[in-house]
């Protein structure tokens, strides 16, 4: 089975809605111990017109919501959603909401590296659970060596334009299939799921698009 998650780096419901994929991912498998998954991680910019350094998060959330108060009501949700998937969000850490292309990059690389579900686990826990600025290439780094990659071939890469052009083509192609929420789950080009669904509700997915293999 394969399975494309459409997600973006900063959009905290793609972190969760990873946790409830790798306990769906777990039942599929008890279920069907036999069927092998291919599951990728496709990119989408939620703000592709953030500048490449960044802007600040307290300044970037009042353009968004307005006051400080309500952009913390909407988060609150977040916070408990985290809490029940072992997630501490720690939104009060981040300081820079950044450009999310070569955190994007890095992930494309990490697919090549086998590597690519871990990178997204420590992208995610480095912005949204220490604050960290994912945008910056040394921190991109980091998370590379982490994961095993080969920390100063990813620096070179990211030192220029090295597949931009790529996270964009696939950014636009989502939005023409009609994605403009993340995360959505693609099964086997059959079934598209939106949002950080229970695991219950992806597994039921993957089930039916199993069953229609055989009717």
């Amino acid at each position: 089975m394969k399975i494309d998650i459409v997600s973006d780096t900063i959009c905290p419901w793609c972190y969760v809605g990873k946790r409830k994929l790798e306990q769906a991912l777990i039942q599929f498998k008890e279920q069907y111990p036999k069927e092998p998954l291919d599951v990728k991680w496709r990119p989408f910019q939620l703000d592709p017109s953030i500048p490449a350094k960044g802007v600040d998060r307290k300044a970037y959330l009042t353009r968004k919501f307005g006051t400080d108060g309500n952009s913390k009501q909407i988060y609150q949700a977040i916070l408990e959603a985290g809490k029940g998937e072992g997630i501490e969000f720690a939104f009060d850490e981040i300081e820079v909401t950044p450009n999310t292309i070569n955190s994007h990059r890095l992930i494309r690389w990490a697919a090549s590296a086998g590597v690519q579900h871990e990178v997204v686990g420590l992208l995610f826990a480095a912005y949204f659970e220490h604050g960290r600025d994912i945008g910056d290439t040394g921190v991109l780094e980091e998370i590379a060596e982490q994961a095993g990659m080969d920390r100063n071939l990813v620096g070179d890469l990211l030192a220029n334009e090295t597949d931009c052009d790529l996270i964009q083509k696939d950014d636009m192609l989502a939005r023409e299939m009609g994605i403009s929420g993340v995360p959505t789950f693609l099964i086997d080009g059959k079934m598209a799921i939106s949002g950080a669904q229970e695991a219950a509700t992806l597994l039921k997915g993957f089930s039916r698009v199993m069953e229609s293999r055989d009717a």
